[in-house]
């Protein structure tokens, strides 16, 4: 019993670690993508 919520635990962490790190990645891509417009808006 005890390993299967170890397991259940060690599966939710990595399930919340992905979900952090591709919004993570989504707020830096947004962030590039106004860098880049306002750099062509200055070109």
């Amino acid at each position: 019993a005890m390993k299967n919520a170890s397991d259940n635990a060690a599966d939710l962490s990595q399930e919340l670690t992905v979900d952090y790190n591709k919004s993570r990645q989504a707020a830096i891509t947004r962030e590039l993508a106004e860098i880049t417009a306002g750099t062509e808006a200055l070109a």
